[in-house]
């Protein structure tokens, strides 16, 4: 079911008083109705079927979505986003199951305005993980109850959600965060007269972007004609350098005199013949 299948499902900012107006023109359904419309649909794979289930519950996305008006998004984006739950809703409704239309999409509906609402709320993302989105909706419900909380309503929130106090504490100081603009704002802005914007007292002045950027070049080149070069010695030099020089835990001369079952010295020569020819060769790249 795509969107451009329904025309009269999507809404804008500037139509959302017509729109409203017109899904509320669109009579309810009544149980049997539904049933008939849903059986067409789920046995018939029956376009106009869906199409007659979608419009008859357009007011119930609208009614959900008033509910997260307080986030600061548009109404009209969190109605087409509930309408895209609605139609995923009617797509895998199985009127065989027993239950109303509306009871089986009001999940899918909240589903689709919650991650719109997660997605666009804050620049930074305020909840990344399903226990932070769960308390992320809960947590604004509890505070228009609560009002400011105090220790005592920390530990009951924290209670009833079954997370950790600091938990609640951390959310809740997202959630009064505000966005700030990264830079200076317009110089016709009078309100703004006293802010400093981050990118003043972010910025490094010690760092020359063009010095950065050629030494890291001169770094990669040197790195590269340094493994071609050890490329250029024998099995046994490249082990003594890499493990005496380029390791993390690097060897002994004794540890390596072990492994290749001679005296220390002569470790100690093979290394000071290969640190000769790595140099040469390094010079030839």
């Amino acid at each position: 079911m795509a969107n451009q299948a329904y025309p009269m499902a999507v809404v804008t900012q500037d139509s959302l008083d017509s729109y409203i107006r017109s899904v509320n023109s669109y009579p309810m359904l009544t149980p049997e109705e539904e049933r008939e419309l849903a059986e067409r649909l789920h046995y018939d794979g029956e376009i106009e079927a869906a199409k007659g289930l979608i419009l008859s519950h357009l007011r119930f996305v609208v009614h959900v979505a008033r509910g997260y008006s307080g986030y600061g998004l548009p109404m009209a984006d969190l109605v087409q986003e509930g309408n895209i739950g609605l139609m995923k809703a009617v797509k895998r409704f199985n009127p065989e199951v027993g239950v109303r239309l509306v009871s089986f999409a009001v999940h899918w509906i909240k589903a689709e305005i919650h991650e719109y609402v997660l997605r666009n709320w804050r620049i930074v993302k305020i909840a990344t993980t399903k226990a932070q989105r769960k308390l992320f909706f809960n947590l604004r419900k509890s505070k228009k109850r609560l009002g400011w909380f105090n220790n005592g309503e920390v530990e009951t929130v924290a209670r009833e959600l079954g997370v950790e106090p600091s938990e609640v504490r951390e959310m809740e100081s997202r959630l009064a965060a505000q966005d700030a603009t990264f830079e200076m704002p317009s110089d016709d802005d009078d309100s703004n007269a006293s802010y400093t914007a981050p990118m003043v007292y972010l910025e490094d002045k010690s760092s020359d972007v063009a010095d950065n950027v050629e030494a890291a070049n001169w770094e990669a080149h040197t790195n590269n004609r340094l493994s071609l070069a050890l490329k250029s010695l024998d099995e046994r030099s490249q082990h003594i350098v890499r493990s005496r020089w380029l390791d993390d835990n690097k060897s002994t001369l004794q540890e390596l005199a072990e492994t290749y079952s001679v005296s220390a010295e002569r470790i100690r020569q093979l290394e000071k013949n290969a640190m000769k020819k790595l140099k040469a060769a390094v010079g030839e790249f």
